[in-house]
């Protein structure tokens, strides 16, 4: 962990021994949910290999969320129980409590537990329409986080018994959840840090001889910024990067900073992992994404499903091992999917080697720090303030962030900036809210009455090749 506390893997099992009877007494049993919404900590583990151990499934919740936030995830997932941080939001079991029950539970093994008690993740997202769904597959959650680690020597070239896995973003987001928990599985050593701190991060890596971790391009910002800091960073073998775009130069910048070799990124979402490519490919096809992952197809269609050749750009389709679904939403489902492959919106072009590149993101999906901000829930909130008529919530160019929320609004009456950032912020997660608000006299619209975003967004993006 970060700090002092060291946990060993035999002290985790007895952990996650006490925990499991923990949560049975609060009702969890074979076939319940139980949501986690912690900070990176210990006890996030915990739970989540104690639900295995009673046959439920895990759903990470935001611990930085609000209260109908993690209200509708908890309801909409059937969750039973939902453990939280002391000050955290919702109606649950809160952190001092677990760890006031743990200290009074057995140890002792879990009579019936499954053989080996795999964790079972379902995790959310969303597009550009607000609430976020759970993603379901055909194959059982357990099997499928098995499979995906299998994978993982292969995908990213882990292939050495001992490692070390330096966790440095919120376990409540798919990758680094998921990464962390590979590592578990594989009996790596697993660091873990509450919040990513740059210097922190390369002192961790230092002194735990870390070899793997994944980040996302604000990271890379954060620690470039340090410039030059003596730290010996040799250990590190993959530093594996996503769920944002990354500027070239941001980047090359990082490639120094690491040993050669050592980033590699992926293209890829909670639906599926598309793409990836090593820092020698990227070097050879500076911007690319990658090539298709292994037992995964990538294609680039137009109009109607055709098939786009090298060079054309239109709506990346990724053609995956098994199928999935958006848990309750049938129209959803159906618009994704396009025979044997879905696509989320992203578009691009395939280069005559098989090459991805991405030109833009999903239409309306913002994508601040490596975190989704979906437009029509910030705006839901936003349209509750009286002196807004209507808005529109758009993504903009930001050096650090990539992108940030802009809201630009038409006013019913005198509206101050300030004040409706401060108020958006009582109701959602800050990551979610406006950094700057513009008042306009009317939206463009489309004849229908839609809000044309595509217009909005152009005006601060002129002069870029992309939105990346």
């Amino acid at each position: 962990m970060d700090g002092d506390e060291r946990v060993s893997y035999a002290e985790l099992d007895a952990r996650v021994n006490r925990v499991a009877r923990v949560l049975s007494g609060a009702g969890v049993a074979a076939g319940e949910r139980v949501a986690p919404a912690l900070r990176n900590r210990a006890e996030f583990f915990e739970v989540a290999w104690a639900a295995a151990r009673l046959g439920a499934e895990v759903v990470p919740v935001a611990w930085r969320a609000k209260d109908d936030e993690v209200a509708y995830v908890v309801r909409d997932a059937g969750a039973r129980l939902l453990v939280r941080e002391d000050d955290g939001p919702g109606a649950g079991m809160a952190l001092s409590e677990l760890r006031a029950a743990r200290a009074t539970a057995a140890a002792a093994p879990i009579d019936g537990a499954p053989d080996p008690a795999i964790p079972a993740f379902r995790y959310y997202t969303s597009g550009t329409t607000g609430r976020p769904k759970a993603v379901e597959r055909e194959r059982s959650p357990a099997d499928r986080f098995v499979a995906a680690a299998r994978a993982l020597p292969t995908f990213a070239g882990l292939d050495r018994p001992a490692e070390v896995h330096l966790a440095c973003g919120p376990l409540y987001h798919t990758a680094p959840c998921a990464y962390a928990q590979y590592g578990l599985l594989f009996g790596h050593t697993v660091v873990v840090m509450e919040r990513f701190d740059a210097a922190r991060s390369l002192e961790l890596v230092e002194r735990e001889r870390v070899t793997w971790t994944h980040m996302v391009p604000i990271n890379f910002v954060r620690i470039i910024a340090l410039g030059p800091t003596g730290r010996d960073l040799s250990s590190i073998r993959r530093v594996l990067h996503g769920a944002a775009p990354c500027p070239p130069h941001v980047k090359r910048a990082i490639m120094a900073v690491f040993p050669p070799g050592s980033v590699w990124e992926y293209y890829g979402m909670t639906e599926g992992l598309a793409t990836v490519i090593t820092a020698e490919e990227w070097g050879r096809k500076p911007g690319s994404v990658g090539r298709a992952a292994a037992g995964t197809h990538v294609s680039v269609r137009g109009p109607g499903g055709r098939a786009l050749g090298p060079g054309e750009i239109g709506l990346v389709y990724l053609t995956p091992s098994a199928r999935f679904s958006y848990a309750g939403d049938e129209a959803k489902t159906a618009e994704a999917w396009d025979g044997d492959a879905f696509t989320v919106g992203d578009m691009g072009f395939l280069d005559s080697d098989g090459y991805l590149f991405l030109t833009d993101r999903a239409q309306d999906l913002i994508i601040s720090g490596g975190a989704n901000v979906y437009p029509a829930e910030v705006e839901a909130v936003l349209c509750e303030h009286p002196a807004v008529s209507d808005c529109a919530v758009v993504g903009v160019p930001d050096d650090e962030w990539g992108e940030s929320v802009l809201a630009i609004i038409e006013v019913a009456s005198p509206l101050d900036a300030g004040e409706l950032i401060a108020f958006a912020r009582e109701r959602l997660a800050h990551y979610k809210c406006p950094r700057a608000v513009v008042a306009v006299d009317e939206l463009p619209r489309d004849p229908n009455g839609k809000v044309r975003k595509r217009e909005l967004r152009d005006r601060y993006w002129a002069g870029r090749a992309t939105r990346i």
